[in-house]
């Protein structure tokens, strides 16, 4: 289970979209072409590829502004792109994810794009469009007037650098300066050799490749190359190094104290890889938005090598989603019980991720004071009929209409509190009304059960959950177990209870 769980699912399901995060750097199309391999080409010998399917997807600083926009956050991108059909798509894709290209200049060159052609998936052929030119200065200033004006206005900056000359040593240095002026931190994914042109970042996030390259140490001496990465952290006044090392993790290198380890390492997690492409800008919007979240590096490492653990499992550069995330980290088991005891808007989003990860949703509810067996065995019941169990539980004054003035004898804290703690239950929501109609109609359940010698047309909410494609499940209770009967129990007197046994 990760650190800080509770801190992760409150930024997950609407935290995020509190933050603000400038995404600065090199702006490009990714063009899939998939199709079918049958034959190698009679004039050449090259396989011959039907087409089948086209699709475009942001790629370079725009997939990680897809990254940040996935994840809830309030994004800002700043680059360059041309005026030709590639930018049109290129901003069709960015404008449905909403994010904010104010700060994006028209440049005379092209849009930056890469054309992958893909055959039973295996790719066969990259075609890049690009200019060897630099862009023209007055452009380059145009940027960095745009960009740093955007940085006093966000939580956050990211540099994503794929050395195509968006970001020039000029630019970076006027940023990272007016970001710590502003004590605004900067993280930054390098693709140059030389560090000192981020000098003053909050971290860069190296791979492997790129720290071999920039110390001049083989990728294959890991641990002295780790050294010097550590190193760098002092020469270039970074707070600390983020290294991605693919199937072995992430390294965060600091300089050692007494307060903080020199390095920290967090295992990959297993996933079976399809394609690394993005992972980088996955994590580095994942580490950015986490830490700007207010999380520790540790946890916010912990997410940002969950978050790529899911996109490698996907074909293409894929961006990851906050359901995706709040999927993974929401089982039953791995919940503690405050984790389930949701208020109705974050009730809400968590079903709506749980719905796009594939999950049926069931719902019933009860007052449940005084927990039984009758309780348990409906709520395992309950969960055989899908995946997520929802438990609307009545308030305490809700209870009190039903029942009378001397109940409930359990608060609804501490009912909600013992419901959640169940393995049965992933949800738990306390609500104010007599019935359960208007909470049934914001969850839309995939299924309603109800406990008890009910028929389907007498449950609560029945017509809604059917008309909604749904289905209304009756289980029978337990004969003999009660709240009202252990009630009975313990208020009988001594006295009546002895004539009785005897």
């Amino acid at each position: 289970m990760l650190p800080e769980l509770h801190s992760i699912l409150n930024l997950l399901e609407g935290g995020f979209s509190q933050l603000k995060v400038l995404v600065i750097g090199d702006i490009m199309l990714d063009r899939y072409i998939h199709g079918e391999v049958e034959r190698i080409s009679p004039e050449a010998p090259v396989p011959v590829i039907r087409h089948a399917q086209r699709y475009e997807r942001a790629g370079g600083a725009a997939n990680v502004a897809m990254n940040l926009a996935g994840l809830g956050c309030q994004t800002f991108l700043a680059g360059l792109w041309g005026s030709d059909a590639e930018q049109t798509e290129l901003a069709a894709i960015l404008d449905r994810a909403n994010i904010d290209t104010t700060g994006v200049v028209s440049s005379s060159l092209p849009t930056i794009s890469k054309t992958r052609i893909v055959g039973r998936m295996q790719q066969l052929l990259r075609l890049d469009i690009e200019s060897r030119d630099p862009f023209p200065a007055a452009e380059a200033q145009r940027l960095q007037e745009r960009a740093t004006e955007l940085v006093t206005k966000v939580h956050a900056v990211i540099l994503s650098d794929y050395a195509k000359g968006a970001l020039t040593r000029s630019l970076c240095e006027v940023v990272i300066r007016a970001a710590r002026t502003a004590r605004i931190p900067v993280f930054v994914d390098p693709k140059t050799p030389d560090f000192s042109k981020y000098s003053g970042a909050t971290t860069v996030c190296p791979n492997l490749g790129e720290l071999s390259t920039a110390t001049g140490i083989p990728s294959h001496h890991t641990e002295e190359l780790l050294i010097a990465g550590r190193a760098l952290v002092a020469e270039h006044d970074f707070k600390f190094l983020t290294v991605t090392m693919s199937e072995k993790g992430i390294n965060v290198l600091r300089t050692p104290s007494a307060d903080e380890p020199g390095i920290y390492h967090s295992p990959a997690r297993a996933r079976e890889v399809f394609d690394v492409s993005g992972a980088g800008d996955t994590v580095i919007a994942t580490l950015t938005a986490s830490i700007a979240g207010g999380l520790t590096v540790e946890t916010a490492v912990e997410l940002a090598n969950l978050a790529a653990g899911i996109v490698v499992s996907k074909v293409g550069t894929v961006p990851i989603a906050a359901h995706e995330l709040v999927a993974v980290l929401t089982p039953s088991s791995g919940l503690t019980a405050g984790e389930k005891i949701l208020d109705l808007d974050r009730l809400k989003l968590r079903i709506a991720e749980w719905r796009s990860s594939g999950e049926t949703i069931v719902f019933t509810n009860g007052c449940f004071d005084l927990l039984h067996v009758g309780h348990i065995t409906l709520l395992e019941d309950c969960h055989r009929f899908g995946s997520k169990l929802v438990l609307g539980l009545n308030s305490d004054a809700s209870v009190c209409r039903l029942k009378g003035p001397t109940r409930p004898i359990v608060s609804g804290r501490e009912r909600a509190r013992v419901m959640a703690a169940l393995a049965a239950v992933d949800a738990v929501v306390l609500f104010e009304e007599d019935t359960p109609l208007e909470l049934i109609r914001a969850v839309k359940p995939n299924v309603l059960v109800k406990g008890g010698d009910y028929t389907i047309e007498t449950v609560v909410g029945h017509e809604d959950v059917i008309a909604g494609g749904g289905r209304v499940e009756i289980v029978p209770t337990v004969e003999g177990f009660s709240t009202t009967n252990i009630v009975k129990k313990l208020t009988a007197s001594p006295a009546v209870s002895e004539e009785t046994q005897k």
